[in-house]
């Protein structure tokens, strides 16, 4: 699938070569300073192999002001070549405009925003053409046939976390009362435009029983969203919010549903959630969720899976600690992953390593160690800090991740083919 190969990737970017690396890694936004690529959980490569998309924040050494635009581009990895393809006021710190591809090289996903009603809306961008179609609903995640988008409400991100969804005046942010019947997780058809609200906030609430009160008063809000790569089902992160109590800390439950909407499971309960965990996407067959957690109280966060209805929970390695975002290969033990500076992997100097683990045979590499320090982390709740966030190519051969090795973003790739074939065979 992949048209890069090392030789190419050689020719057309430096190589990154801080702290030794054991696989070979280039900068491929070099020339530059802010970008970064979306998430962990889809690939920021076109499904050819031959494109990367990446957002570039027009600020480092502040809080962005709400209506100031970012730029969107796409590397050509095979000639090197960057192309500004749009600009953007429909972005945060953490996820840029959450540029998403659709199932070929054509089109790209992205946020914009009305700076008039503050309201952010999705965009459906041909790049042959050009031609920017905006779409009634937002961008969180898009299905791998580009078909259908799902989101929570965008702006109602910032409520239990900043850097997500789009920056915007803080009295524009809306507020949910408990459990609401008008909020949820909200799909789009890509061709229509059409947006609906797929399930409630209430009915996921009313169905799964659902009760945080133990936590004081709050409200509940959508968070991370995800298609399986099937696009059968969906997971949903919904967050409690509780007005005092917890320091102003979220309570989460992740949700499993069909893309109907039905079937609705609670695929991860609070209760284990609140002993140590974060961080959950599916397997590449669409079969299980893979997270952090810690399997009993006490004890070190540790990597799982499970299926999307929470049953069959397993510990994936039993002596290796998680953290990060953890991502499994197609071969079902190679799993890359990053450190959060505050987690006990992590180097004392600002930099963090990305991992390689093989949950079969119980091992790890530290395959690279990668500066995260911004010149700004943004305040209190540190919302312009830098997380590698590394994400599998198309081809599952390539891995891509942030880091700032002067203290300003930018977008690198590694090349784990030789570790990938040592732990399949």
């Amino acid at each position: 699938m992949s048209r890069i190969t090392r030789s190419t990737l050689d020719k057309r970017f430096p190589r990154y070569d801080a702290f030794d690396p054991d696989v070979p890694a280039w900068c491929v936004t070099p020339d530059k300073n802010g970008f970064i690529h979306r998430f962990f959980e889809t690939s920021p490569i076109s499904p050819s192999g031959r494109y990367l998309a990446v957002t570039r924040l027009p600020v480092e050494d502040r809080l962005p002001d709400p209506g100031e635009r970012a730029a969107l581009a796409v590397v050509d990895l095979t000639t090197g070549e960057r192309e500004t393809v749009g600009t953007t006021a429909g972005w945060d710190t953490q996820m840029g405009a959450h540029v998403h591809w659709g199932d070929d090289d054509t089109e790209l996903f992205y946020n914009d925003l009305d700076t008039d009603t503050w309201t952010p809306y999705g965009v459906k961008l041909t790049l042959e053409s050009g031609e920017r179609r905006a779409l009634d609903g937002t961008v969180y995640d898009v299905s791998d046939d580009g078909a259908t988008l799902t989101s929570p409400d965008l702006l109602k991100t910032r409520m239990t976390q900043a850097g997500y969804g789009a920056v915007v005046p803080d009295e524009m942010i809306p507020r949910n009362d408990g459990a609401p019947e008008n909020d949820g997780l909200y799909v789009t058809d890509t061709d229509t435009g059409e947006t609906e609200l797929l399930v409630s906030v209430a009915e996921i609430v009313s169905e799964l029983d659902l009760d945080c009160s133990d936590h004081g008063p709050g409200d509940y809000y959508g968070w991370h969203s995800m298609w399986s790569p099937d696009a059968e089902r969906l997971l949903f992160h919904l967050r409690y919010w509780p007005e005092t109590g917890r320091q102003n800390r979220w309570v989460s439950n992740l949700v499993s549903m069909r893309a109907d909407g039905s079937d609705l499971s609670l695929a991860m309960p609070s209760e284990p959630w609140q002993r140590g965990g974060h961080h959950h996407r599916w397997t590449p067959n669409g079969e299980r969720v893979t997270m952090n957690l810690s399997p009993a109280e006490g004890e070190p966060i540790r990597f799982v899976s499970f299926r999307p209805d929470g049953s069959d929970r397993r510990v994936l390695a039993d002596d290796i600690v998680g953290s990060g975002h953890p991502s499994l290969h197609p071969d079902g033990r190679s799993l890359v992953t990053d450190t959060y500076p505050w987690e006990p992997m992590a180097f004392d100097d600002g930099t963090v390593p990305i991992r390689f683990v093989d949950v079969e045979a119980g091992t790890e590499r530290h395959v690279l160690r990668v500066p995260t320090a911004p010149v700004f982390m943004g305040g209190d709740d540190n919302r312009m800090r830098v997380d590698p966030h590394p994400a599998w190519g198309p081809d599952y051969r390539f891995v891509v991740f942030n880091a700032c090795l002067d203290g300003h973003r930018k977008v690198y790739i590694a090349d784990f083919t030789d570790l990938v074939g040592s732990a399949s065979d």
